[in-house]
């Protein structure tokens, strides 16, 4: 398999998954939102995993500095998305 053919395949799966992603979020209702942002954090989890895992490949310096962004874009979502189900969950708690 040539790398043209990588390219091509790598660059058809990335635009299904953009495609399927805004089509499944945009039919959410808003009464689904905090339970699908705890299981989006556990996906943003397993990003930073395979983030890493890439920014050590070894593959190349463009490699590692979009491993290295990937990494950082990652642990921000998924930090961001902890602190907002944070925030949201406590507001359903008894006033002290």
């Amino acid at each position: 398999m040539s790398q043209a053919d990588v390219l091509v395949i790598g660059l058809t799966v990335f635009a299904l998954a953009v495609f399927v992603g805004f089509e499944i979020i945009t039919k959410v209702p808003p009464t689904l939102h905090t339970p699908l942002m705890s299981g989006s954090n556990a996906i943003s989890g397993i990003t930073i995993a395979g983030a890493i895992i890439s920014a050590g490949a070894n593959q190349g310096v463009l490699t590692d500095w979009l491993g290295f962004a990937a990494v950082v874009f990652a642990t921000v979502n998924a930090v961001g998305g902890f602190m907002v189900t944070h925030r949201m969950l406590g507001m359903f708690q008894k006033k002290k």
